[in-house]
């Protein structure tokens, strides 16, 4: 167990708290940053409930945080430092680079996001950047992120693909294209009615709450492409 707080008279350079269960990991990262004079230590701890009590007292910048923890999983602490502290910026440093594990420390208000395999210049650099007010995710992390998005993208397509009917993908085209309901209907050869029917069925299908809204989802789906 460890109960640790470092002060520095020096309030202009950044103040870093360190969450991480294993005492070996926090004395690395604290070599790590010992040559960089914009950064100070303000304390540390291995579990969430003592850091909450420690970082309540430090007051710092940033909280370089595990998820793996002795008593609560990381990304508990990091929404309750959210909720509790925005003020604070949590940094996940950690050897869970899944994207569920991901995902999920950015719902909790993580605003970095880095494997423990980072190096000493991307770790100074995620520091520095979040400090000034920027997210940052280490590429491998960004790489996870872009494929996970590009993923939903294609299913999100796909599902559009296999709700809309032949006729709807048709009328939503048009209507996308600027034709009006009776165009529409000559081109189809069908009533205006029934134009109208159609488009208030793909419009209830897919929320959406207005002809706009009805031409974002066709060139989201690629029923029309410019």
């Amino acid at each position: 167990m460890v109960d640790h707080i470092f002060y520095s008279m020096k309030m202009s350079k950044i103040r870093l708290f360190l969450v991480d269960d294993h005492e070996v990991v926090r004395d690395g990262i604290k070599a790590l940053l010992s040559e960089f004079e914009d950064v100070v230590i303000t304390g540390e701890s291995d579990t969430a409930e003592r850091a909450i009590h420690l970082i309540k007292q430090s007051n710092p910048d940033i909280v370089l945080l595990d998820i793996g923890l002795k008593d609560v999983s990381g990304l508990e602490l990091c929404q309750q430092l959210s909720r509790d502290m925005p003020h604070i910026k949590v940094i996940m440093l950690t050897m869970y680079n899944t994207e569920e594990y991901i995902f999920n420390a950015i719902k909790s208000g993580a605003v970095g996001y880095l494997p423990k395999t980072i190096s000493r210049a991307e770790l100074i650099d995620a520091i520095r950047k979040v400090m000034s007010g920027e997210e940052f995710f280490a590429s491998s992390i960004s790489s996870i992120i872009l494929k996970s998005y590009i993923r939903q993208v294609h299913h999100q397509q796909s599902s559009a693909d296999q709700k809309l009917t032949p006729r709807e993908a048709e009328i939503l085209r048009f209507f996308a294209e600027g034709l009006t309901n009776p165009q529409i209907a000559e081109k189809l050869f069908i009533s205006v009615r029934t134009v109208e029917s159609h488009k208030n069925h793909i419009m209830q299908k897919f929320g959406l709450k207005s002809t706009v809204d009805l031409i974002k989802f066709a060139l989201k789906s690629k029923i029309i492409q410019f």
